[in-house]
């Protein structure tokens, strides 16, 4: 397994969000989260990256413990976290939204940033086209993919992403879904927390539901009786 969570509680001042979070990734798998808005969801997200210290519980990435480090050192290790607000930096140019994203892995050469930086505009044109605009000024849906764009320059092996299509147009939405299929194809490990549970079936391997701060369900996205357990217990 890349990620193993087990027993993870967090909290937000009193609130006790996590409560007893055990879920895992093998490499190469995409993962679906998924629940109402409220029951941890995103605090699930935030605690893998170090956003949210835990309080208690294990989380290991690989071999490598992750719960005692800062995020920055998190990302360090491979672990990406797209966020929902995007996070983009207002002053900075779509280049240098970029350039940050090379901070992720300071292993990588010049030769090897400047080879990262071409590829990301080979998959992302619109990026390219905008390279020297500033990164606020994009569209949502361009917006969203910058902020995809910057965690994969760093070449992460893990990457987590928080409803990347929420508030974007159909047309942007499937191209999100088409960029996941394409990560997937090339093995890039996620988890994915998504509203558009139905549209995220076709993409994930396997799924957790939460519920109140804790995962209430397991399936795969291949058994249809797991399919149907997962649309009642969200429709609930």
């Amino acid at each position: 397994m890349i990620l193993r969570m087990s027993g993870v509680h967090s909290y937000y001042g009193l609130s006790h969000i996590l409560q007893g979070v055990d879920l895992e990734i093998a490499a190469g798998e995409i993962v679906g989260l998924f629940g109402r808005n409220g029951v941890g969801k995103t605090t699930t997200l935030r605690t893998i990256a170090g956003w949210v210290k835990p309080a208690q519980g294990d989380i290991f990435f690989q071999d490598t413990r992750l719960d005692s480090l800062e995020q920055d050192a998190i990302a360090r290790q491979g672990v990406a976290f797209i966020p929902e607000d995007r996070r983009i930096f207002p002053g900075l140019s779509v280049e240098e939204n970029l350039q940050l994203g090379l901070l992720q892995n300071p292993k990588l050469s010049k030769a090897e940033q400047r080879q990262g930086l071409g590829d990301i505009y080979q998959r992302f044109p619109r990026l390219h086209e905008r390279r020297t605009q500033a990164g606020i000024t994009l569209s949502g849906g361009e917006q969203q993919m910058l902020t995809i764009a910057r965690a994969l320059i760093g070449r992460p092996r893990l990457m987590l992403i928080d409803e990347p299509s929420e508030g974007l147009a159909p047309m942007i939405v499937d191209d999100i879904f088409t960029l996941l299929e394409e990560l997937k194809k090339e093995g890039v490990s996620i988890l994915l927390v998504e509203q558009n549970v139905k549209r995220s079936l076709t993409v994930v391997d396997r799924f957790y539901v939460m519920k109140r701060g804790s995962i209430t369900l397991a399936g795969k996205a291949s058994e249809p009786a797991d399919q149907a357990q997962l649309l009642r217990e969200i429709a609930l």
